[in-house]
């Protein structure tokens, strides 16, 4: 039997029970179609993260102080050993890596503007605040180091801060507010940035010059974060292993492995964040894959029927001269043209349900390799638990057949 003749038989077979054969396939299509999905959910969230990650800066190191455990009297705290200005000037003179590096402190204070007041997170910062976190001012002007010399009351606002203080973002430019018992002028507007990872406003913020938070709204001189942008994203352990060695030198620490500091590596967290989403997404297909075994099993019962109810037909094409091997793969070629079926309209389901799910704003992204993947094992699940009623059908005595009722 050739090929097309094969391949016409096992359809006429097929669409002769159309329900029974949809329904056999209905476990091969859920099987597929969940599969990818589950992969497509997390492949889109993983995306998601890297992109918040990203965001935060560009080849990034945050360096954080440790909390240490402090007694006063009976009472036990955690004491962070802040940095000072003389470690971020000596990170700045002596690494070899960084593209840009700013001190940065964090307070809140009730801030009030001409049309309303809100209790918002402020940031001194450095001039090159911009560059490591890819902060960018889009009207207005950012504060130079002239402002951070003189410590100078200026302030650049986020989109959400200005609208809350002034009715309007643009109503804020140049206008007076007050944070705490001090008058700032802002000078900026930032870009809007929309939430963060953790799901906080990025935009409801205000930034001022690093000296004058200190100086003016803290009162003390503790930094809180130094944030460092590494040139290029190849030297980024070897950036953080000399911060590491400077800063310890700095603040008086013989050996950096017991630095009282932590550093933070933009690299590691993309790379965990994905390998903990790796994990997930596998699991979650692992899951989805029963389903794919589950409906092979059907399609192994439902031939096996069929080839029960086609005894007498079996044993006809053996006494006008069919060869076993063509009863085994006529068979054979109807499992997997199921199974087959099958895959390619759980595609279609896991396509479908995708852009559901991106229309209601859950991130996915399918993985054209996931697809030929998937569409793959289905045609071998339709081998593996198509072979034995195929097997079965092949080995049949034609006389034995021929009597059958």
């Amino acid at each position: 039997m050739n090929p097309v003749q094969l391949l016409q038989t096992c359809l006429r077979s097929i669409f002769r029970n159309r329900m029974r054969s949809l329904l056999t396939s209905l476990g091969i299509i859920i099987g597929v179609g969940s599969v990818i999905v589950m992969v497509a959910l997390g492949e889109g969230s993983r995306r998601v993260i890297e992109n918040y990650i990203t965001d935060m800066g560009t080849n990034l190191l945050q360096i954080i102080p440790q909390r240490r455990a402090a007694r006063s009297g009976q009472q036990v705290f955690m004491r962070a050993n802040a940095f000072t200005l003389n470690d971020v000037e000596k990170l700045r003179e002596e690494s070899s890596f960084a593209m840009a590096i700013s001190g940065v402190t964090n307070s809140s204070f009730n801030v009030i503007g001409s049309e309303g007041h809100a209790q918002v997170p402020i940031m001194g910062v450095e001039p090159e605040f911009t560059v490591a976190r890819n902060f960018r001012v889009n009207a207005g002007i950012f504060f130079d180091y002239e402002d951070l010399i003189y410590r100078n009351r200026v302030a650049v606002l986020g989109r959400t801060t200005a609208a809350n203080l002034f009715g309007h973002p643009e109503n804020a430019l140049y206008q007076n507010i007050r944070i705490g018992r001090e008058h700032f002028t802002v000078i900026g507007l930032l870009e809007t940035r929309g939430a963060s990872f953790g799901g906080m406003d990025q935009d409801d913020i205000v930034l001022v010059p690093l000296d004058t938070a200190m100086t003016r709204l803290n009162n003390s001189r503790n930094i809180n974060m130094i944030l460092m942008s590494v040139v290029d994203q190849r030297f980024m352990t070897a950036a953080q292993n000399e911060a590491r060695l400077i800063l310890a030198e700095s603040r008086g620490i013989l050996d950096p492995a017991f630095a009282d500091f932590d550093i933070l590596n933009q690299a590691e967290m993309i790379d965990m964040a994905a390998a903990t989403s790796r994990t997930l997404t596998t699991l979650l297909a692992a899951i989805a894959g029963v389903s794919l075994l589950v409906g092979g099993i059907g399609i192994m019962n439902i031939m096996l029927v069929s080839v029960t109810e086609r005894t007498r037909e079996i044993g006809i094409r053996m006494a006008v001269g069919g060869r076993r091997r063509d009863i085994l793969f006529q068979f054979l070629s109807e499992s997997v043209i199921l199974s087959l079926m099958g895959g390619l309209l759980g595609i279609g389901l896991a396509f479908f349900t995708s852009r559901l799910l991106s229309s209601m704003g859950i991130p996915t992204a399918i993985n054209p390799l996931i697809v030929a993947g998937s569409a793959m094992f289905a045609a071998v699940v339709g081998v593996v638990f198509g072979y034995y009623p195929a097997l079965k059908a092949a080995r049949l005595y034609p006389i034995d057949a021929l009597r059958y009722e």
